[in-house]
Order: C-alpha cells, then structure tokens, then sequence
C-alpha cells in the first residue's frame, strides 16, 4: 500500500478485555485518508455505563464532546463496517485490534514498517521523539502526524540523492 497516494484508514480501538468474546470496543477512532489529506474522522465511544472497569472509564474521559456515544454495545463496530466499506486498514495494534475486527474482510496491515519503528511497548514514546510530535490522546492523529512527516522525510532524502 502506498500511503502517499492510496486511500485508507487508520484505526485505534480501546476495548474493554484484550478477547472480543470477553469485551467489548470502548472506544474506535479512525481516519479515513486519500494519501496524505484527511477525508473523514470516525469517533464512536459506548456510553460509560457498559464499562466495568474504573481506570479504562477514567481512562477515556478526554473531549467527551467530540465522540458520539452510543447505548448498544455492538453498534460501534456496525457503524464502523459501514463507514469503512473495503478500505484498507492500517493498525496500530495487531493483536486485540485484529480479533475485534475479524469480521471485516479489509486488507489490514500494521503502521510501524512505513514509520521505519519497531513496533513495541515504547512504540509512540519513540514516534513522539522521532517526529518531535506534542504528546495527545489521539494515537489515530499521532500517527497520521508521524506518516506527514515520514513523507516530508523522504522527499527530503530524495531531493538531496539528486543533488
């Protein structure tokens, strides 16, 4: 896939248990982007009575007012099928992320190989340091921020190979 061109969207689930048949998703942000141009935002939270676990709800309590909130537990990743269609996915968590949306039939690939970034615990700490990016609630915007950047990047590398 080329970031650079194609069109995508990248994804950032929060569930509640890291096994959708034990959890449910708390919290799915997305991006849906043409190359580098972002076409549409996806913020969808379940409201904060389907959520048992006090720190995840303390967790996600940040811009209430920019999600919509939903009172069915599976109406999130519904509403998510329909807005993504047959996009491709780019995801930031390959282990819990996949399992919740292994209904979709998308191509799904992780971040990390395009960012030239090992993916590990320390995953968005190095991407903050190596973009200089301000920290934010948003992993979907860090990394949109971090594929600029790497784009930049590598135009830079190239117009100085021609030099």
């Amino acid at each position: 896939m080329d970031l650079l061109k194609d069109k995508y969207v990248i994804v950032e689930i929060i569930p509640t248990h890291s096994k959708s048949e034990k959890g449910i998703i708390a919290q799915l942000s997305a991006l849906k982007l043409q190359g580098l141009k972002l076409l549409e935002r996806f913020d969808y939270r379940v409201e904060d009575r389907f959520i048992e676990n006090e720190d995840l709800k303390n967790m996600i309590q940040y811009d209430k007012d920019q999600f919509t909130y939903v009172n069915n537990v599976y109406f999130i990743l519904e509403k998510f099928k329909h807005w993504v269609k047959d996009l491709p996915l780019v995801l930031i968590d390959d282990t819990y992320t996949l399992d919740y949306l292994k209904e979709l039939n998308n191509k799904k690939e992780l971040v990390y190989p395009y960012l030239d970034i090992e993916k590990s615990s320390n995953s968005f700490i190095e991407m903050i340091e190596k973009y200089e990016l301000k920290p934010s609630n948003y992993i979907v915007d860090l990394v949109y921020e971090s594929i600029i950047f790497e784009s930049n990047n590598s135009k830079n590398k190239k117009g100085n190979h021609n030099k």
